[in-house]
Formats: structure tokens, C-alpha cells, sequence
């Protein structure tokens, strides 16, 4: 299982491939130059209750502890992972 981040500027995106396939995709939207918003987290039904969209929730967290950056989780999925760990609410904006 391997986790990409693809910024493109006033988005981006985190991916996980599992044998060269996509199993999930998270979105996010960049709000300023401190803070972004995750606007939705997609898991391809092959990889269903793997873990997928979590690991993209804790690499989006870890990104954002690792530049001090705030995250605004509007994705329910996002929202609900970050609010079960008080670990992850520490970037919450």
C-alpha cells in the first residue's frame, strides 16, 4: 500500500495505490496559506474495510502537523476519523 499527496496549487489530493491501483482518493481545497479544507474522501468498493480512507485522514493529519498547517474537515468521513483521535484534533482550525 503506498499513500501519494498531489498538490496542484489551490488543490490537491491524497491517493493510495495498492498494486499500482487506485483503492482511495481524498480531496482537499487549500483556504489561505495555512489551512486546508477536505472536501471529500472516496474508497473504490474492491477496497472496502481495509483501513484506506483512515490511512488518507492520518496522512493528510501528518502533513499538516509537519508544516503547521490547520485542517477544516467538511468531508463527514474526514470529519468523524479526526474527531475519534484526540491525537489528529490538534489540527483541527
Amino acid at each position: 500500500m503506498k499513500i501519494e499527496q498531489h498538490d496542484e496549487g489551490k488543490k490537491g489530493f491524497f491517493q493510495v495505490l495498492i498494486n499500482e491501483k487506485q483503492a482511495g482518493k481524498m480531496t482537499y481545497t487549500w483556504a489561505g496559506k495555512s489551512k486546508f479544507i477536505i472536501d471529500h474522501t472516496e474508497v473504490d468498493p474492491d477496497f472496502k474495510g481495509e483501513g484506506v480512507g483512515k490511512k488518507m485522514v492520518k496522512a493528510a493529519v501528518d502533513f499538516a502537523k509537519e508544516n503547521k498547517l490547520k485542517v477544516i474537515p467538511l468531508c463527514p468521513f474526514a470529519k468523524k476519523v479526526i474527531e475519534k483521535k484526540p491525537e489528529f484534533q490538534e489540527v483541527l482550525a
